[in-house]
């Protein structure tokens, strides 16, 4: 799908909505844009306040359209403490984050959890969901959703990041 200049607005919009919404959450320390050169992932990602090395990330695919939100770290030990967090509390990726989900008021049974690495330098744990256009990322309820995704990674994901 390609971009027109009302749906680039549109992103845009959103993405300013949800870095606002995050700007003075002492949860992290501030926000940065980590954009693909060819425009096809537009990301935003919070630091840890806890952990420099680990990362909250909102991003659009607008080419999809979708929406991805999750946590990511550039440190191989800390992603698979996470995977041997996730181990140890007896659920499965989705059960877990799910939890975290339903903690921050998203009710999302089962969530889709990719894990994976990207760009041989970050490991991912990210849920992602598709509006049924860019028109959406207008709506309040659409930003609502990535926030409380947002917040819920960081319930699931929090006790962990040090």
């Amino acid at each position: 799908m390609a971009a027109t200049q009302v749906h680039r607005e549109q992103v845009e919009s959103f993405r300013a909505a949800v870095e606002e919404a995050l700007r003075d959450d002492p949860r992290f320390s501030g926000a940065h844009r980590h954009d693909r050169p060819d425009g096809s992932t537009l990301a935003t990602r919070w630091q840890s306040s806890e952990n420099p090395r680990v990362w909250f990330e909102i991003a659009v695919r607008p080419m999809i359209p979708q929406v991805r939100v999750g946590i990511l770290t550039d440190d191989r030990w800390k992603s698979e403490d996470f995977e041997e967090k996730i181990e140890e509390s007896g659920d499965t990726m989705s059960e877990f984050v799910e939890m975290g989900f339903d903690e921050a008021g998203l009710n999302w049974p089962d969530p889709i959890v990719e894990h994976y690495r990207e760009d041989t330098r970050y490991f991912y744990f990210a849920t992602a969901f598709e509006p049924a256009s860019l028109d959406d990322l207008s709506s309040k309820d659409v930003r609502a959703k990535a926030l409380k995704m947002l917040n819920g990674y960081h319930t699931a994901f929090g006790p962990f990041l040090r």
